[in-house]
Formats: structure tokens, C-alpha cells, sequence
């Protein structure tokens, strides 16, 4: 853990709510442990769906982007850079500008590592997947002095536990939102994490993140139906597969948590 005192932490995402979602545990145990946290998000998430009444996109982005900085606050993230690239649109719109940018942030803070989405998005998003292939083809851009890349994922089945505990208590699926989504989308052929982190300390503050952005979450959502033991059980751990790219083989992030497959595969 003294290792990570000082370092910079990248973490490069598409929308407000990415973070607290995909590794808030792991981003707060960070910077407890003295990394210092960048969170890089590619949208204002202007195409959100928001709960309760319409808001024009500008307003609804502006909100996320509130939301996010307060979320950020409660993860302790030292430094929030919010793109305004078109939500929606990540993988095919402003593809040069998105790259660059990742380029000219990877090369200004010279992480000691960075996280971003696997090839699957979490759950087969498309915006998801753009920010994994634009992070990654920058990463390979620096060759051997390229970081250690570390893809989040989720393995499958954890969401669906999570909605059939809160359906069992009264909770409903809404037609719309994340809320939405098939739970089985989640880790959805995703391949095998290579690292787990223990973040069951850092439950609560994960989801005083997620409430955080309350025009995605609504009220009443699955993660509010669920008790103290439960959310720790299924949100206490955060996954990871390290991406074999670049010349780096320094351990970073494998200080959190305890390695499980010693291969570590193609890089995606």
C-alpha cells in the first residue's frame, strides 16, 4: 500500500455515474492509500435517462456533471477532467480528438497505471467500448514505456443477484434507464478478471457515490433494496484483468488485491 503513496492513478471513462458503478471501491481505496486519482470522462452524459421530468440534453449534462464532481468528492479523486465529447457517440464521433487527448493526458501525468473499460463495456455498452479502444490504442502508442492497463469488469451474475434480491422486497423494473437493462447484460461473456480487490471497507462510500447521481439512479433503485451484509457481499469485491501491453511489468494495482490467473492473455 506505501507503494501507491504519491503515484498518479489514471482512470478513463465515458460517462458521469461510470466511476461510482465500474470501481468506485477500488478508486477510494486509492486515494486513502495516497495515490493521487485523475478521472478522465469523455461525456457529460447529455443523452442520460434522466428519472422524473424531461430535461432538454444541455440540462440534464450540466446536472450529471454536478453530480459527478460530488461523487468524485465522496471517492476522493484529486483531479476531474470532463470532456464534451457527444454522448451516444463515443465510438465512432470525434475518434482523433478523443485519442488525442488521452494521448496528451498520458503523456502530462505519466500514470503509474490505468483503468479503463475491457472490450465488453461492463455490459455490451457502445460508449463503453469506444473509451477501451481509443485508451488502449493510445497506451500502445507508447510502446514499452506504456503503464500497466488494467480493464474493469464485472463477472457475470453479481447484477442479477442484486435485482432479484430487490425484486424479492417489492422492487420493480422500470421499462427505461439502467435500470432497464437485461441484469444478465452485465459480465455478459466478459473474459476471466486476472486481479480482485477488496473493497468491502469501502462499500458504503461506493454507494454514497452511486446515490450521488440521482438523475440516473432515481429513487428506490436495486442498490437501495439491498441490506449492509448483502451490498458487501456482491459490491465488496472489484475486478480487474490486467492487459498485457507496453513494455511494464510493475505490479500497481496487484497491491489492492490478490492476483487470481497468473496468465494474463492477449491484450484486447
Amino acid at each position: 500500500m506505501s507503494a501507491l503513496a504519491g503515484r498518479t492513478i489514471l482512470t478513463v471513462l465515458a460517462h458521469p455515474d461510470d466511476e461510482s458503478l465500474a470501481c468506485g471501491g477500488t478508486l477510494a481505496r486509492l486515494a486513502d492509500a495516497g495515490a493521487h486519482t485523475v478521472l478522465l470522462c469523455a461525456s457529460r452524459g447529455e443523452l442520460g435517462s434522466a428519472q422524473g421530468p424531461e430535461r432538454e440534453d444541455d440540462e440534464l449534462g450540466r446536472t450529471r456533471a454536478v453530480e459527478l464532481r460530488e461523487a468524485a468528492s465522496l471517492l476522493g479523486i484529486a483531479e476531474l477532467l470532463i470532456m464534451d465529447h457527444p454522448d451516444g457517440n463515443l465510438r465512432w464521433a470525434h475518434i482523433t480528438e478523443l485519442h488525442a487527448q488521452i494521448v496528451m493526458i498520458l503523456r502530462h501525468y505519466q500514470p503509474a497505471a490505468v483503468i479503463t473499460f475491457g472490450e465488453d463495456g461492463l455490459y455490451w455498452h457502445l460508449d463503453h467500448i469506444g473509451v477501451h479502444e481509443r485508451t488502449t490504442t493510445a497506451m500502445r502508442l507508447m510502446g514499452t514505456a506504456a503503464p500497466p492497463l488494467y480493464y474493469v469488469t464485472m463477472p457475470e451474475g453479481v447484477m442479477r443477484a442484486i435485482v432479484n434480491a430487490a425484486t424479492s422486497r417489492g422492487w420493480a423494473q422500470p421499462t427505461h434507464g439502467l435500470w432497464g437493462l437485461s441484469p444478465d447484460a452485465f459480465g455478459d461473456a466478459a473474459r476471466p478478471h486476472t486481479l480482485m480487490v477488496d473493497v468491502t471497507e469501502w462499500v458504503p462510500r461506493k454507494l454514497a457515490a452511486i446515490r450521488c447521481h440521482r438523475s440516473q439512479m432515481g429513487t428506490g433503485h436495486p442498490l437501495d433494496r439491498i441490506d449492509e451484509a448483502e451490498a458487501r457481499r456482491w459490491l465488496g469485491k472489484e475486478h480487474f484483468r490486467r492487459a498485457v501491453i507496453g513494455g511494464s511489468d510493475e505490479q500497481v494495482l496487484e497491491s489492492l488485491g490478490t492476483v487470481v490467473q497468473a496468465d494474463l492473455g492477449r491484450s484486447a
